[in-house]
């Protein structure tokens, strides 16, 4: 790797920032190759030194392709096997949608290159422009916020960093230990060598000084039941089928035995509440005898404020017992949940007409759910992956919740990569995590980000344990994203600094380099 120098041809560093793209997804569950976190950005900053803007902006572009080519190939299941495409269709939309976040890459290659492109601080420019860029994908175009590179390592003793910065903090850290180590190999003087050790040394020796825990146990235990229903994508929404869905939820349940709360995941209840009634009542009606808590999503439907003769759908998620509250989604899958351009693109294919496609955004702020002496932060499905979003829910709560079917990824990598999200929501904001799910990975995760009890994945089952509320608030529930994003801003001021002390590069018929 270190044999990159300045005079390496092109088309060798487009193959090394290929190759780092596609390595990269690996340092991720299911495959937990963590190391690939430091060393594949490492591999990229080697190709990108010392390039053009233009140069740059390519290189960037294929580590893009090579990343989400690997790491979202899950996106080809749910257009072909649920979204009714042929494998011909389904290979081009998933490639194309691949191309179109690797331009995310482009544009970081670039601003790296224009403002980075020489000076000894190269590698601190690298690290603080790849956290700006993370936090980026958090909100542009409503966000793609997955595979942040501070993900692999919640299972390192480096995880202690989470409660402090948030996965931004393990992102920052990632990069910066990846090219901090190349560049310790780099430097051509023992100042710069030392000065490279002492911030590399920083994070490693601040592990020691960080508490495991910020938050406390507040309350006694509450006993969890999370019912994993199994049902086939195809089946979910077909008419008819609506009495035998609830039938097998409600069988499933009584297996559980007596709770403090019962969990339905997401749309479990294929239809508005109204709709559902008349099976539900029965059932909700003892339950609320047994002094058993019920929470289930499902589609709900609500009059549009400013013109109240139109009707609004949402994905919803609501406590039926013992006192009714619901929350809406706040951040929505495009083409899964709504339809960009709609006017246009609707009943162009299957893909652009999936059930439930229509679903819209809340019309104001959600709050916790109120369950007795519990407020519980509330996260369905992709909302997960926002660690802002979930941070402001957790404030003024004790408990996540996050509900999901992963139905639609099939048996690809993305549940696996789905639950790592999750455990790192839970170690951020010091919470115990209740995540359930249609077919797995249902799972129990304490506030160290721990699964303390999982359900068999792809079949029918009930979760039965214990949870704790949680009191007290982490370092990142209090600041959020910020102080990660102050430090990226410095590594990028002292790269820009090194460079307008840094001589004049020599004419291009003095120097290779020059290229």
């Amino acid at each position: 790797m270190f044999a990159m120098d300045r005079a390496a041809p092109l088309w060798l560093r487009a193959l090394a920032a290929a190759l780092a793209g596609g390595l990269t997804p690996l340092a991720f569950a299911p495959f937990d190759l963590w190391p690939l976190a430091l060393f594949a950005p490492a591999l990229l900053w080697l190709c990108l030194r010392d390039q053009s803007p233009r140069r740059a902006a390519w290189l960037g572009w294929l580590f893009g392709l090579g990343f989400y080519g690997v790491g979202i190939s899950w996106v080809y299941v749910s257009i072909h096997s649920y979204g009714n495409a042929s494998a011909l269709l389904a290979g081009l939309l998933t490639a194309a949608f691949v191309a179109a976040l690797a331009l995310l890459g482009a544009a970081q290659g670039w601003m790296y290159g224009r403002l980075f492109g020489r000076g000894g601080g190269q590698w601190l420019g690298f690290v603080g422009l790849w956290l700006i860029w993370e936090w980026v994908r958090s909100w542009l175009l409503t966000g793609f916020p997955w595979l942040y590179l501070g993900y692999p390592l919640i299972d390192t003793p480096l995880a202690l960093w989470a409660p402090v910065g948030g996965v931004w903090a393990l992102s920052l850290i990632a990069v910066l230990l990846g090219t901090g180590l190349v560049q310790l190999l780099l430097a051509r003087t023992t100042r710069n060598r030392l000065l490279t050790a002492t911030l590399l040394s920083l994070p490693l020796a601040g592990i020691a000084l960080l508490p495991l825990s910020w938050t406390q146990s507040s309350g006694a235990p509450l006993k969890v039941a999370l019912v994993q229903g199994n049902i086939p994508q195809q089946m979910k929404w077909e008419s008819g089928r609506l009495f035998d869905i609830i039938s097998r939820y409600q069988q499933l349940s009584l297996q559980a035995g007596p709770v403090d709360l019962l969990i339905w995941p997401e749309t479990a209840i294929p239809s508005t509440l109204h709709q559902a009634e008349r099976q539900l009542s029965p059932f909700v009606a003892a339950l609320a005898r047994s002094g058993t808590g019920f929470i289930s999503g499902l589609p709900s439907v609500v009059q549009d404020s400013t013109d109240p003769a139109r009707s609004i759908y949402h994905n919803s998620l609501a406590i039926l017992t013992p006192e009714p509250a619901v929350y809406h989604k706040q951040r929505l899958v495009p083409f899964g949940e709504y339809v960009p351009l709609e006017s246009w693109l609707r009943g162009l294919i299957d893909f652009f007409n999936l059930p439930m496609s229509a679903f819209s955004l809340p019309q104001s702020e959600q709050q916790p759910l109120p369950l007795e002496s519990h407020r519980i932060a509330a996260a369905i499905c992709y909302e997960i992956a926002y660690p802002e979003l979930v941070r402001r829910s957790s404030l003024n709560s004790d408990l996540l919740l996050t509900v999901s079917n992963d139905t639609w990824f099939g048996r690809s990598i993305a549940p696996d990569q789905h639950l790592q999200i999750a455990r790192m929501r839970a170690l951020e904001n010091g919470r115990w995590l209740i995540r359930a799910t249609n077919n797995g990975i249902s799972a129990l995760v304490d506030s160290q980000g721990q699964i303390r009890a999982q359900a068999p994945r792809y079949q029918s089952a009930v979760l039965v344990d214990d949870v704790q509320g949680m009191r007290g608030l982490t370092p990142y529930q209090r600041s959020g994203v910020w102080p990660a994003l102050l430090i990226a801003a410095l590594f990028c001021s002292l790269a820009l600094i090194s460079r307008l002390r840094a001589p004049a590069p020599k004419p291009r018929g003095h120097s290779r380099s020059a290229r």
